[in-house]
C-alpha cells in the first residue's frame, strides 16, 4: 500500500512541489543568515539567554557560520536531488526541532526574533512558527517518497556537488564573517545620511516608545531601560537580549535610535560629530586594551593617512577615563568615545573595522583587514 502510494502521479507531483519549495525556502534562508553571522550569532546568543545557557562567544560565532552553511547546503542538495533520502532525513529532524522550539517561543519562553530570514526579512514570533508548521509536512512528504533510495550510496557527480555546495555555504559565511557581509542589510550601510535617518526614526517614534532588554552578566537577571537610560551601555555589566518597540505604527527603526556616540561622562557626543565637515573617520574596536598589533598597524595608517584635513575618532563600547585618547602604531592620538556594542555591531559587522563619513554621509565601510590605506 505504501509502494503504492509512493507511486501515485499525483503524490510524485505533490512530493516534487514540497520538495523545490522546501529548497527554495532554505536556500533563501541559509544564504541571508550566511552573509551576515555576526547578526545570525547575536539571535543564538538570544535563545541561550532565554534557556539560561552560557557558551563563550567564539563557540557561538563558530555554530552560527554552520548553521547558516548547513541551512545553505541542504537547500542546494534537495534543489538539485544530491542523495535525497539523506537529506530528507536531516530536513524532517531539523524542522521538527524547529517546530518545538518556536512552539515553545509563543507559549512558555518568549525570544522576540528568530532571525531565520537575517536582516532580509522580519518575522513575528507566531508567523515563524507557522512557517515551520507548514514546511514540517512538505518534508515528511519528500521524506516518504524517496524511502526506498540508498542513504549513502553517492555517485562521483552527487559527491562532486555536495563538496561544491558544501565549499560554497561555508565559505559565504566564512568570508563574511573575517571581512563584511557582501550585501549590507543594515540601516547604516553606504549611502545613508546617519542624522537624517536619526531624524526620521524620531518622527516615528513620537507616539511609541522603545524598550531595550539587557541581562546583567552576574546576576543573570533581566531588565528594560529606555533610550535615555544610559546605563545599559556598560558592556561589562549588561548584555543585550532585544529591543522592544511599543507602538502600532508598523516602520519604526529602533537600531537606527539607538545609534548615540558619549564622551567618557556620559554626555551626548552624536550630533557634534555627525555634523563634522569634510571626512570623518570611525575606527570601531570591540576592545581597544589590548590591541593586537595587526589591528593596531591598520589603524594608524588610517591616521596617518586622515591627519593632515581629516577628523579621525574611535568608538568602542570599553568603559572610558577621563578625556581617553590611544595612540596607534606610533600614530597621532585619537580621541575615543563610547558606543553600546550591539550598536556598533549594526554600524560594522566586524569586531575591529573603519566607518568613512563624508559631512555624515557613510561612504565606505571596511574590516581591518581589508583598510587600503
Amino acid at each position: 500500500m505504501a509502494s503504492a502510494l509512493r507511486n501515485r502521479r499525483w503524490f510524485r507531483y505533490l512530493s516534487h512541489i514540497c520538495r523545490i519549495s522546501f529548497a527554495i525556502t532554505f536556500i533563501v534562508s541559509g544564504f541571508f543568515k550566511a552573509i551576515d553571522p555576526w547578526g545570525t550569532a547575536l539571535n543564538v546568543s538570544n535563545y541561550l539567554v532565554a534557556y539560561n545557557l552560557d557558551i563563550p562567544q567564539p563557540l557561538v560565532m563558530i555554530f552560527s557560520i554552520w548553521l547558516c552553511g548547513a541551512e545553505l547546503m541542504m537547500g542546494c542538495m534537495l534543489l538539485f536531488k544530491v542523495r535525497i533520502r539523506l537529506i530528507s532525513i536531516f530536513a524532517v529532524l531539523s524542522m521538527t526541532f524547529f517546530t518545538i522550539l518556536t512552539f515553545l517561543n509563543i507559549t512558555f519562553i518568549p525570544v522576540e526574533d528568530c532571525g531565520c530570514f537575517g536582516e532580509f526579512m522580519k518575522l513575528k514570533p507566531w508567523q515563524t512558527f507557522v512557517k515551520n508548521a507548514v514546511l514540517l509536512p512538505m518534508a515528511i512528504c519528500f521524506w516518504y517518497r524517496y524511502r526506498p533510495d540508498r542513504i549513502f550510496s553517492f555517485s562521483k557527480l552527487e559527491m562532486a556537488l555536495a563538496v561544491l555546495f558544501f565549499t560554497i555555504s561555508m565559505g559565504v559565511g566564512t568570508y563574511s564573517y573575517f571581512h563584511l557581509p557582501p550585501i549590507d542589510l543594515l540601516p547604516y550601510k553606504k549611502g545613508v545620511h546617519i542624522a537624517t535617518e536619526i531624524e526620521k526614526a524620531k518622527k516615528e517614534q513620537e507616539n511609541s516608545s522603545v524598550v531595550l532588554v539587557y541581562r546583567n552578566r552576574r546576576t543573570g537577571k533581566i531588565k528594560e531601560f529606555s533610550l535615555d537610560d544610559k546605563a545599559w551601555h556598560n558592556e561589562k555589566r549588561w548584555e543585550w537580549v532585544e529591543t522592544r518597540v511599543e507602538t502600532d505604527a508598523p516602520h519604526i527603526r529602533p537600531m537606527i535610535l539607538e545609534f548615540t556616540i558619549s564622551d567618557s561622562e556620559g554626555n551626548d557626543r552624536t550630533d557634534s560629530l555627525l555634523s563634522i565637515p569634510g571626512k570623518l573617520y570611525i575606527l570601531c574596536a570591540k576592545s581597544i586594551m589590548p590591541l593586537e598589533e595587526e589591528v593596531a598597524e591598520r589603524f594608524g595608517a588610517v591616521v596617518r593617512y586622515a591627519a593632515i584635513e581629516d577628523t579621525v575618532i574611535c568608538l568602542t563600547p570599553e568603559k572610558l577615563v577621563g578625556e581617553q585618547t590611544i595612540t596607534f602604531a606610533g600614530a597621532p592620538a585619537v580621541k575615543c568615545y563610547n558606543m553600546d556594542a550591539k550598536s556598533l555591531k549594526t554600524v560594522i559587522r566586524a569586531d575591529y573595522g573603519l566607518v568613512e563619513l563624508d559631512n555624515g554621509t557613510i561612504v565606505e565601510k571596511f574590516n581591518y583587514r581589508d583598510i587600503p590605506y
